[in-house]
């Protein structure tokens, strides 16, 4: 049988070390079909994000990829960067050269509504991984309503059913910017977009080895190289023996679905609390037909927006797929 047509896919990130290590997979994984990469502020500031991109996708020979930049901060409030995970350049402080690339003149909504009404006429709906905080998503779906029709399924890191990171009840991607996340699941329920979350918990759980790292990063292949360095960087700056590939773990959701459990379970984004904004707030309890005592008594009745939310992960078989693809031939 003939080899399946690669899946058309979008990625939007705020790179970022692991942002870095799933723009490696996409660009270089034959069953992708990476067709735009959208830029946000998040993990560092929106210029620093784009020139991370540009190196990546430079380092990976696919210069053919159209990158533009988007929100420089969230709807609301402020940015607030994370250097201290990803370091002061944002992507592991390698000492790269930059690329001498220049970025699409298109505004990542521009950009985005462009390739998903493109797909749409064509009849190949794409895949978009939003890999940040989701403000260039919320702009899109509420300014262009029509880009659904080009959108087979959002795939987004961020949230969690159980666990926080930003803060002890909130993920970093939508506590940066809760308000966009909230309308992307308003807007994804609307249009019948189907939504996956890969979240925190099962973001952690994907990882490679100082020594699998270590053999990346003595390659002569770049892109090998460069996996490992961002490997090696997580590694020397908590402690560790091995770190979380992160990010690419929702691209390898992409290509290998049957590799993660998740359960459709509502999913609202909390705005106002205290302690708990920014907070995914996953419906777990059983029977959402309306039988059950507690959502018939529940004030604010079911979320609207219904997600698979990732649950488990077949960890070995995501950092196999990582590691395999970004090692090269």
């Amino acid at each position: 049988m003939p080899d399946p047509k690669p899946i058309p896919i979008v990625l939007d990130v705020d790179t970022g070390v692991d942002d870095a290590c799933a723009l490696l997979l996409a660009a270089r994984h034959p069953g992708l079909d990476l067709r735009a990469v959208t830029c946000v502020a998040g993990n560092a500031s929106l210029d620093q994000v784009v020139a991370n991109t540009l190196l990546v996708l430079e380092t990976a020979g696919r210069t053919d990829v159209p990158v533009a930049g988007g929100a420089r901060r969230p709807l609301l409030e402020p940015s607030r960067e994370a250097r201290h995970v990803h370091g002061d350049d944002g992507m592991g402080d390698l000492g790269l050269p930059p690329s001498t690339r220049a970025p699409d003149p298109r505004h990542a909504v521009e950009l985005l509504h462009a390739v998903l009404t493109g797909a749409a006429d064509r009849g190949e709906p794409v895949t978009l991984v939003p890999l940040a905080p989701m403000t260039n998503i919320a702009l899109l779906l509420r300014m262009y309503p029509d880009a659904a029709r080009g959108l087979a399924r959002i795939v987004f890191m961020g949230g969690a059913a159980l666990v926080g990171n930003a803060t002890a009840a909130a993920e970093f991607n939508v506590w940066h910017d809760p308000e966009a996340a909230a309308v992307v699941l308003d807007a994804a329920a609307e249009l019948g977009i189907p939504v996956t979350m890969y979240g925190l918990d099962v973001f952690y759980d994907v990882r490679v080895t100082r020594a699998e790292a270590t053999a990346l990063a003595a390659s002569a292949d770049p892109v090998a190289r460069l996996a490992g360095g961002l490997v090696l960087f997580q590694c020397e700056r908590f402690g560790a023996d091995d770190a979380t590939v992160g990010d690419a773990g929702a691209v390898c959701a992409v290509l290998l679905p049957d590799g993660l459990r998740t359960q459709e379970l509502p999913v609202r984004v909390e705005l106002a609390g205290s302690w708990t904004r920014g907070q995914t707030v996953v419906d777990q309890r059983a029977d959402r037909s309306g039988g059950s005592l507690d959502h018939a008594h529940d004030p604010h009745g079911l979320a609207p927006a219904v997600v698979d939310v990732a649950l488990a992960v077949d960890a070995q078989a995501y950092a196999a797929l990582w590691l395999g693809t970004v090692a090269g031939p």
